[in-house]
């Protein structure tokens, strides 16, 4: 599992309230998407998404880890 891509995923997802549109953007299919969500939240241990047929929404959750990925992506690189 590559986290970074999973994350990146996530904050994609997230953004565009979409898995369809987020893997239009990231250029892979749609169940390369769900699988690196699925992936993510195996390791969280917990969800993400509240997912239905028509809508994805984060779950409480799923808002607070999109705020500490924002957070990390702001910061800078050391080497």
């Amino acid at each position: 599992m590559d986290r970074l891509l999973n994350i990146e995923t996530f904050v994609r997802v997230a953004q565009t309230g979409s898995f369809a549109e987020a893997a239009r953007q990231l250029r892979v299919s749609k169940s390369v998407v769900t699988t690196r969500i699925r992936q993510l939240e195996d390791y969280l241990g917990a969800s993400l998404f509240h997912r239905s047929t028509r809508s994805v929404r984060l779950s409480e959750l799923g808002r607070t880890y999109l705020l500490d990925c924002e957070g990390y992506s702001r910061m800078p690189i050391r080497f």
